[in-house]
């Protein structure tokens, strides 16, 4: 009997999926676990596998589709089956038919769960993510036991074995470089990622959609600096376990001044607006595939360390790969810092995660000449702030009194 093959819904807040690289075409026969296609969301690149033996009868998208979950992309049955009653659009005719088909989809989904936790059919059950990570650290992955669905060797796996593994140096890069589609004497051609269209078209919507607005701003950075050389000593001298960064200082200020003005703690909705009595804390995080803002849930109720923590991880898990696609939708954060003071970016202007009402972006620390009081001036580390806001939820004057509100908690941080 034929049945469809899906495409997956990867979270809740998924609702499309770009289809990557078909790895069967029409016509030719599959097996269990065989590999069909790749599919990506704007955050995370995975692989479908084949649920049953039988002939790949059709395939409904070509490779770069933007597909809805749950659309039919392709079937397999017998040779000479119909599969027109699946493409896309059809009308079912027979709702015994229908019923046949889900009883058949589970049956063979039970059957994926019962194989062997690491390998079908000899093929090692490995994410692409994974696959790429283990290239990059020059990890072998054959022997690891897989500790994603169904024994799928996930990122996770791939981080905990490099740091027992014995790692060669890996001869291909991580991603693969893209390939050329046209050339001069001066200049090549690419296209661009799948990845890249996603995250620009969110871009554009976010500055298309609202009256975005930028206010700079320079903290004294003496104290947060002090209390970041105290908790380094703590944590070398075995007082906390927790590594406090300069980051962590800022996010625990940040949080603090938007229980003060809870109206930058909102989501605007156009003819309304969304008030939070808890801080969801959006952090940005630079990728391999790009940029990913997952979100601190109740942020506002986690000591300093907790925080710490809580950042750590999830920048650990939103490079991996592995971190919960519900935790990375805009809807999910309340506010989002942007710290590119690594970088040495001395001022910047952060675009907003729609609905979120503004974003926060940390700059690097400079001396600046400041008075130290009796006409007496002094170079003090300062730290650029760049508050990005839209004006359609907030007032110039409340805005920069939020980010006054800021730098005076970084300024006079206790903790």
């Amino acid at each position: 009997m034929a049945i469809p093959v899906i495409m997956p819904r990867q979270g809740q807040s998924v609702e499309t999926c770009i289809l990557g690289q078909w790895h069967k075409n029409p016509g030719e026969k599959v097996s269990e676990g065989d590999i069909l296609f790749s599919y990506e969301t704007d955050k995370a690149s995975f692989e479908e596998e084949a649920k049953i033996d039988g002939i790949l009868l059709a395939t409904f998208f070509e490779e770069g589709d933007e597909i809805p979950v749950l659309a039919n992309v392709a079937v397999i049955g017998n040779e000479g089956e119909s599969y027109e009653e699946f493409r896309p659009g059809h009308t079912p005719q027979k709702t015994e038919k229908k019923e046949e088909v889900a009883d058949t989809q589970v049956k063979a989904e039970e059957s994926v769960k019962t194989a062997s936790p690491v390998s079908v059919g000899g093929r090692i059950r490995i994410s692409p993510l994974a696959r790429s990570m283990a290239a990059s650290l020059g990890i072998d992955f054959h022997s690891l036991k897989g500790s994603g669905p169904h024994g799928r060797i996930i990122a996770r796996d791939i981080e905990s074995a490099s740091k027992t593994q014995s790692v060669a140096q890996p001869e291909q890069p991580a991603y693969p470089v893209s390939p050329v589609i046209e050339a001069g004497s001066d200049f090549e051609i690419k296209p661009i990622p799948n990845i890249r269209k996603l995250i620009a078209t969110a871009m554009h919507q976010s500055l298309q959609n609202s009256a975005q607005l930028t206010h700079h701003m320079s903290a004294d950075a003496r104290k947060i600096m002090a209390l970041r050389r105290k908790f380094k000593a703590e944590l070398e001298e075995g007082k906390i376990s927790q590594n406090i960064t300069i980051n962590d200082l800022v996010c625990y200020a940040v949080i603090k001044a938007l229980k003060k003005f809870p109206q930058a703690n909102t989501h605007y909705l156009g003819d309304k607006m969304k008030w939070f009595s808890k801080v969801h804390l959006g952090l940005a995080v630079d990728t391999e595939r790009g940029l990913m803002v997952p979100a601190i849930k109740n942020a506002d109720d986690l000591s300093l360390e907790g925080l710490s923590s809580q950042l750590a991880r999830a920048a650990q898990v939103a490079r991996s790969g592995s971190i919960d696609p519900d935790l990375l939708k805009p809807e999910a954060a309340t506010f989002t810092v942007s710290n590119l003071g690594n970088y040495g970016v001395e001022m910047f202007t952060p675009v907003i995660n729609l609905p979120q009402t503004a974003i926060l972006g940390v700059c690097t620390i400079i001396p600046r000449s400041k008075d130290l009081g009796d006409g007496v001036y002094g170079f003090v580390p300062m730290m650029g702030l760049s508050l990005t806001y839209d004006h359609q939820a907030l007032d110039g004057g409340e805005a920069t009194s939020f980010l006054t509100e800021i730098k005076n908690q970084i300024e006079t941080l206790s903790v």
